[in-house]
């Protein structure tokens, strides 16, 4: 049931947090947090995202807030280091943040740097995790088929062996093309769809093109954790959980979700609090001995914000205008027949 527009706005508080380093190509995330009678939500759409997109993240705050989660089968959720594009010389410190994970999604292809640059870092990540942790990259689907495979060949020959690559194309037929290129290449790096799912009918796609040997699942893009439960359970492939740089409210709805599958053979993208450097939980959502706790990510199975943070962290009056009149017209969306 979507509330009305004016509960929604009286419940709206824009915040914006820096970020330790630049990730993303941005310095500070802008959130709006709703407090509904289930506890707490987030509508954080990145800035580019236009309303029909955006609004299905309107959608996964409202469920957070308005009716909650669904019961939990674990109790911990094992997540993944992340290594932004830094300097190999800066992934001790990077990983240092992230106690007890043995598994690092290292960010590559990033604007301004070459494969070079990918290559160290991944050494770097392999150098700090040793011979039996296990490497992740994320291209955010920066290359084209040919570029892909040299790169993951560079890349998988640099880590000792890939995990999986995160969306190395931008279209599930470049990733299905890249998977054959690469088995006949001997060399066959497990490739993981997460740009190409951002709406129900996408998995299918992905299983149906062979194009992913993984999907990456997040909330807020498939429009709340029962829709992406869904979503997991028609696409017939292994799902990890990920994140789209949340606060720790945002991140306790990942939670919910990869608590909530029946199978979760991946540590999970839901470390990203490392990344900020404040939040809006004086506990934030942080590994420890590699994974989260469910029971304190979701307190009473609701998630939590606390309001001197909330309000310390408040955005400019014309940015939260700017949230506000987002949300309305997500809100109309949702609410046409």
């Amino acid at each position: 049931m979507l509330p009305p527009l004016a509960d929604l706005l009286d419940a709206a508080r824009v915040v914006r947090l820096p970020l330790r380093r630049r990730f993303r190509g941005v310095t500070e995330r802008e959130a709006l947090l709703l407090r509904g009678p289930a506890g707490w939500g987030e509508f954080s759409p990145f800035l580019e995202y236009a309303p029909a997109e955006a609004a299905r993240w309107l959608a996964a705050a409202v469920e957070a807030a308005w009716t909650g989660f669904p019961p939990a089968l674990r109790d911990r959720v094992e997540v993944n280091a992340t290594v932004p594009a830094v300097p190999a010389d800066d992934v001790p410190a990077v990983l240092a943040r992230y106690p007890g994970c043995r598994t690092a999604k290292v960010k590559v292809a990033e604007p301004g740097q070459d494969l070079a640059d990918d290559v160290a870092r991944v050494r770097a990540v392999r150098e700090v995790l040793g011979p039996d942790g296990r490497v992740r990259v994320d291209a955010n689907a920066a290359w084209d088929v040919a570029a892909a495979e040299r790169a993951l060949l560079a890349l998988a020959e640099a880590a000792g062996g890939l995990e999986y690559a995160e969306q190395p194309c931008a279209g599930l037929e470049e990733m299905a093309a890249l998977r054959r290129r690469l088995a006949r290449a001997g060399a066959p790096v497990p490739l993981a769809a997460d740009e190409s799912v951002r709406k129900a009918e996408d998995p299918l796609r992905v299983a149906g093109l062979e194009a992913a040997d993984v999907v990456v699942v997040k909330v807020a893009p498939l429009g709340g954790v029962r829709p992406a439960l869904e979503v997991a359970a028609a696409c017939g492939l292994p799902v990890v959980v990920s994140s789209a740089l949340d606060t720790s409210v945002g991140l306790a709805a990942g939670v919910a979700l990869a608590a909530a599958l029946p199978d979760l053979p991946h540590a999970c993208g839901l470390g990203t609090a490392a990344l900020l450097a404040t939040d809006v939980r004086p506990d934030p959502l942080l590994p420890v001995d590699g994974a989260l706790s469910v029971a304190a990510a979701l307190p009473g199975g609701t998630a939590r914000a606390d309001d001197a943070l909330v309000d310390a962290a408040r955005a400019r009056p014309e940015r939260e205008r700017w949230w506000r009149e987002r949300l309305t017209a997500c809100h109309a969306l949702l609410a046409a027949p």
